[in-house]
């Protein structure tokens, strides 16, 4: 005997009017939008006494992982194009905690590499992550299921 065929997942419940599907709070982009806002700005004071704004922070995370990295891997790392980072990463330069040289095996690429502050700093940055989750108030699980969640979504939406 044959089943019957499964509703696609990825189609609008049938209970849901098209009046409600245009609704402001049943957008997915408006969740989105005011939730990454929102957290980023919960960063802001964490970071502050750091010396670094939120993108400069995902900079040094990537580096922090692993060092030296060429512009170009930064940038696929944190889905950036060079022009946006390039500003980023002058200020990390002056800063005193990213050095930028040529590649030595290619003349056209960009190291980028901590210097030793850059590397004493990440002792630091090691109270951020237990300030943020203190400061949502959501259990650690919560945000694990959010990041995988988001990481779905991420990779749903991402064409390379």
């Amino acid at each position: 005997m044959a089943s019957s065929p499964q509703p696609s997942s990825r189609a609008p419940a049938a209970s849901v009017s098209p009046d409600e599907l245009l609704k402001l709070d049943q957008q997915v982009c408006f969740a989105l939008a005011v939730a990454a806002r929102n957290v980023i700005a919960l960063y802001r004071p964490i970071l502050e006494p750091l010396g670094l704004t939120h993108p400069q922070y995902l900079v040094m995370l990537a580096l922090w992982e692993r060092s030296p990295l060429t512009l170009r891997e930064v940038g696929r790392l944190l889905s950036l194009e060079p022009a946006t980072l390039s500003p980023l990463l002058k200020r990390l330069e002056a800063a005193g905690l990213v050095s930028r040289e040529r590649h030595p095996g290619d003349d056209r690429a960009l190291a980028l590499t901590l210097t030793d502050r850059g590397r004493q700093l990440r002792q630091r940055a090691l109270e951020v992550p237990p300030q943020v989750v203190e400061r949502l108030g959501l259990p650690v699980e919560d945000l694990r299921t959010l990041h995988a969640a988001l990481t779905r979504v991420i990779a749903a939406t991402t064409t390379d």
